[in-house]
């Protein structure tokens, strides 16, 4: 086990899902933590619950769609605390349409979150990392393996997001940099909540059944893992995860098939 106490983790869209249970479980590990969220209400709750639990902890209201935002929090993690141990990428958003249909903002949105704020943070804070030969983070998703239908831009962003930081580990691979690309299955959070339709509403209630998906603390409890480890990817869930990608490696017509499928049977499918 790695020694977590006092090491500094800036982790976007910490105000819910997967990013709040990330940052519960790094205060109970001591850490000092920059959170950051547009949810400025919603991040405010996440920042009192981890600071009874005697972490320091600063909260950045951060809209990772602007760069200048993405450099301020960047700013004010080592204004406060001096380095940067661990940047962890997980702010997004997903979307539940045809491309067909699909008004070209939303995939513009889409890219925005995802990608560009992926980019603008890691730039800011790579200097950083380096200095600490710390960890760089991203939290994409099997769609950045697999293309899933109906979420073209979801898709999109996350395949860019795995080519960005492979590429980035590659560059800096002989400095001591750690990166990470993290590809949870489907977890239970908000995300289809608020996933956007094609005209950019937001979704509403979830179209599937979450009772059996991963949950949002078990998918921190196996990031930070995979961090002491240093590895290079966590593909998580077995049928969902690893089975799918790696076959579809070697049939991608069958998985193609197959993922239309499953997705055609969710409540008012697109392809209905």
């Amino acid at each position: 086990m790695m020694d977590w106490k006092g090491k500094v983790v800036i982790i976007t869209g910490g105000a819910s899902g997967i990013g709040r249970a990330l940052a519960i479980h790094f205060a109970q590990l001591s850490c000092r933590l920059a959170l950051a969220d547009r949810d400025a209400e919603k991040l405010r709750e996440v920042t009192e619950a981890a600071r009874k639990m005697s972490s320091e902890v600063i909260m950045v209201p951060t809209d990772v769609t602007r760069e200048d935002e993405c450099r301020k929090l960047i700013e004010t993690t080592v204004e406060r605390f001096g380095i940067i141990d661990v940047l962890i990428n997980n702010a997004g958003i997903s979307m539940r349409a045809v491309f067909e249909a699909v008004d070209l903002r939303v995939l513009h949105q889409l890219m925005d979150v995802n990608f560009w704020g992926t980019v603008y943070c890691s730039k800011y804070a790579l200097p950083y990392l380096l200095h600490s030969k710390g960890s760089l983070v991203g939290v994409i998703s099997i769609a950045g393996y697999v293309g899933l239908p109906g979420r073209t831009g979801y898709s999109a962003s996350k395949f860019a997001v795995r080519g960005f930081l492979d590429t980035v580990r590659c560059e800096n691979q002989y400095k001591g940099l750690h990166v990470l690309v993290a590809a949870p299955g489907f977890t239970s959070t908000n995300i289809r909540k608020t996933a956007l339709t094609a005209n950019g509403s937001n979704q509403g209630e979830t179209p599937r059944n979450e009772s059996k998906m991963m949950t949002p603390e078990k998918v921190a409890t196996l990031i930070i893992c995979a961090i002491e480890k240093r590895k290079n990817s966590l593909i998580l869930t077995f049928k969902e995860g690893k089975l799918t990608v790696l076959l579809n490696k070697f049939f991608p017509s069958w998985i193609s098939k197959m993922a239309y499928n499953h997705m055609a049977k969710e409540p008012d499918s697109p392809f209905k």
